[in-house]
């Protein structure tokens, strides 16, 4: 009788086997939680984006008072708008971006709900026409969140102006303050 076949691991190999799925179960979870949350900024640029593209067409479209004869202005900003949805949470939003006049104004408005809450700011605070040429302080789009509930907001600032074609141009970079806070 020849000597019965080993099946099955012993304890060592099983204790080693734990170890290996917990040393790397403690390092991927903290990665996977910081790709979460930079996932959840990706909707901030495409908002802000938008944004610029409709405050930039609505400075360069010419308005004009009612009637025949009345003149026409250009070169105008709209009135600032604050945050909506005004608190921002760990759970996506749904805010009515019509109900704000420089939202609507520039046509702004989010389909979809939202972890981050929307709101611009425009020089002076009210809107205006006939802004001169290299302005650079024309608008401010911005965005804060509140990832994870904690009552600290990521920000999310892209400023605007005009170049010396009287052209609403926009920074070259975001300001990001405490982008996964």
């Amino acid at each position: 009788m020849g000597k019965r076949a080993r099946a099955g691991f012993t304890v060592v190999e099983m204790m080693v086997a734990v170890s290996i799925v917990g040393v790397l179960t403690a390092t991927a979870i903290p990665a996977f939680s910081g790709m979460v949350a930079r996932s959840k900024t990706s909707e901030v640029s495409a908002n802000l984006n938008s944004m610029f593209k409709l405050s930039s067409a609505y400075y360069l479209a010419e308005r004009g008072a009612q009637g025949h004869g009345a003149p026409v202005t250009g070169y105008c900003t709209v009135d600032q708008a604050d945050r909506l949805p005004s608190s921002p949470g760990a759970k996506k939003q749904q805010a009515a971006f019509s109900a704000e006049p420089g939202f609507r104004a520039l046509g702004f408005s989010i389909a979809d709900f939202t972890y981050f809450s929307y709101g611009l700011a425009s020089k002076g605070g009210v809107g205006a026409c006939a802004n001169s040429p290299n302005t650079p302080d024309l608008y401010t789009f911005y965005a804060n969140g509140d990832l994870d509930g904690d009552g600290v907001e990521s920000t999310f600032e892209l400023a605007a102006g005009s170049d010396q074609n009287n052209v609403l141009y926009h920074s070259r970079a975001y300001f990001i303050s405490q982008e996964i806070e």
